[in-house]
């Protein structure tokens, strides 16, 4: 790779979208190709930086998604789900790379995106930081070291803002923790506890979710027996770390074949 890739950012105006906007601006390893809101939205046909609140960078946020992905190598795309499907098929379309943070996302949905992989690149992940994907092998090798008399808790905790859960993350673990054991995690997740439950089943994999203030993001694997406990922990006090960590996803993805790729192949885990 000779050239600085072009990257278009979805969602602009959203916490990540400015992050991300930010991080490209900012990186020296890519140029900022396109800004893309929804039509109607008060950014549109204005300048990105400009309404960033600082000086004008030269690019205009459009809602002509596919205009902006044609002119673009790769699209980092932290919006909704159904928002994200529509790109997949635009990005595939444009032959750009598509890295996918979204979260919320159902199996459905996620089986959706196959389509467009066969044409594209596209990396997904639920959660872009080195750190959350090193947790994510430590706690498959935790979970396979140990048998059912550790029941396994995922408790993770987020802003106020946050509209899904589990979060991401938190089901990346889950997940970790199923295939360590040997299990699905659908046969054993237990969510959602409220009122007289009963005694926790054995073997099943707990989730906690707690939502507060301006967390950015916590998670921990807690692995629990009679007489001791061990935790797994990743703390993110920066979410810039999930924006660095997309264009990094965005720049490995440009010699890649098309297929879906994950960051664990990006880190090389």
């Amino acid at each position: 790779m000779t050239h600085k890739p072009g990257i278009v950012i979805t969602g602009a105006s959203g916490r990540m979208g400015q992050m991300l906007i930010r991080t490209v601006l900012e990186s020296g390893k890519a140029t900022l190709a396109g800004a893309v809101e929804r039509e109607g939205h008060e950014w549109v046909g204005r300048d990105v930086g400009e309404m960033m609140g600082g000086q004008a960078v030269g690019v205009t946020v459009t809602a002509d998604a596919l205009e902006a992905f044609s002119k673009a190598q790769a699209v980092i795309d932290f919006t909704a789900p159904e928002a994200t499907l529509a790109f997949s098929k635009l990005a595939a379309q444009a032959r750009a790379v598509h890295v996918i943070g979204t979260t919320g996302m159902t199996d459905e949905q996620i089986a959706q995106l196959e389509p467009a992989s066969r044409h594209a690149v596209i990396i997904r992940a639920g959660n872009m930081s080195l750190g959350v994907n090193l947790l994510v092998q430590l706690t498959k090798k935790v979970a396979a070291a140990l048998d059912e008399d550790f029941d396994i808790e995922v408790i993770e905790a987020h802003h106020h803002h946050k509209v899904d859960a589990p979060s991401g993350t938190a089901l990346m673990l889950g997940e970790a923790a199923a295939e360590g054991r040997g299990v699905k995690l659908a046969d054993v997740r237990d969510s959602g506890r409220d009122g007289i439950t009963g005694a926790r089943k054995r073997g099943d994999i707990g989730f906690t979710a707690i939502r507060g203030g301006d967390i950015v993001g916590e998670h921990d694997v807690l692995f629990a027996a009679a007489g001791e406990r061990i935790v797994l922990r990743h703390l993110a006090t920066d979410r810039a770390i999930f924006a660095r960590g997309a264009l990094k996803a965005a720049l490995w993805g440009q010699d890649k074949g098309p297929g879906q790729y994950d960051m664990v192949d990006v880190l090389g885990l």
